[in-house]
């Protein structure tokens, strides 16, 4: 997911499809409140499918950078204080705690640790 919105920003493409989960939707109404993203909607009837708006300032893209994190082969676990800031605080990191998915900022509030899944900028 990360990686067609990365290169769909790069090619200044208005929108980007990709095959549908729970967790990419979750994910990508994380980014779309955090304002990276324009708009997000699941459509089609036998196959689901997740449809992404992206956002621009002029010819360049709202989403700066993207980087996974975690990932199958080391998986990145972390305490509520050990929440990583992206970019002094400019960018966004998402979690994955027992609560749901959610930013670095609403996991410290909450006091939830969890998956670092992603960060934003």
């Amino acid at each position: 997911m990360l990686t067609r919105i990365r290169n769909a920003t790069q090619a200044l493409l208005p929108e980007v499809e990709m095959p549908h989960s729970r967790m990419k939707e979750s994910i990508a109404q994380i980014l779309q409140k955090e304002g990276y993203l324009a708009g997000c909607a699941v459509e089609g009837k036998p196959f689901k499918r997740l449809k992404l708006r992206l956002k621009y300032h002029g010819r360049k893209g709202v989403i700066v950078g993207l980087k996974r994190i975690s990932r199958p082969g080391l998986r990145r676990y972390v305490n509520a204080t050990e929440i990583p800031n992206v970019l002094a605080g400019m960018g966004t990191v998402i979690l994955s705690t027992s609560q749901g998915l959610m930013t670095g900022v609403q996991a410290r509030k909450q006091n939830l640790g969890g998956e670092v899944l992603c960060s934003v900028w």
